[in-house]
């Protein structure tokens, strides 16, 4: 496997869990959660799920 689409796997488990924490205190009732982080979070996951896509969309041997 690529090693830069390991790191893009990584990337978006991270983000994922960060929205996942931000998700959890906005249930809890944190006032200081509606600062515009869900948003930023949910465009950064998107933006690296389409690269990750991109990437396991082309032919193998481009990825060496």
């Amino acid at each position: 496997m690529n090693v830069y689409l390991k790191r893009l796997y990584a990337k978006r488990a991270e983000l994922e869990a960060k929205l996942e924490l931000h998700d959890a205190r906005y249930c809890f009732g944190e006032e200081e959660v509606d600062d515009g982080t869900d948003s930023d979070l949910r465009q950064r996951l998107s933006e690296v799920s389409d690269e990750i896509a991109a990437l396991e969309n082309r032919p193998a041997s481009r990825w060496r």
